[in-house]
């Protein structure tokens, strides 16, 4: 059975502020990675319930946040396994630099 693949990202930007830059980047993301499309993308409280498409392949997953972290949880396809590690860099810095406080 296949795991997902998990970034945990602390911050200290209290929970509201931190929903509302991850909503604002998500919201954009297409735009800045070019090859990615935002298939599905809903909210509901805290969590963000998503579907992204890149290269011929989906992903699905959640990022749920709260006072002081945000816990991202995303099943890869098989072919994305394999490059599980490269992607959880880039899904934790991408993240850490939308949550940095300014």
């Amino acid at each position: 059975m296949r795991q997902p693949l998990v970034v945990n990202i602390p911050h200290t930007l209290g929970k509201d502020e931190a929903i509302r830059r991850m909503k604002s980047g998500f919201a954009s993301v297409s735009s800045r990675v070019p090859f990615l499309q935002i298939e599905e993308q809903s909210w509901t409280d805290n969590r963000l319930t998503f579907k992204i498409a890149a290269l011929g392949q989906s992903a699905s997953g959640t990022a749920d946040i709260d006072d002081a972290n945000v816990h991202i949880e995303v099943m890869l396809p098989w072919l994305m396994q394999r490059v599980a590690e490269l992607v959880q860099s880039a899904i934790k810095s991408r993240t850490q630099i939308l949550l940095e406080k300014k």
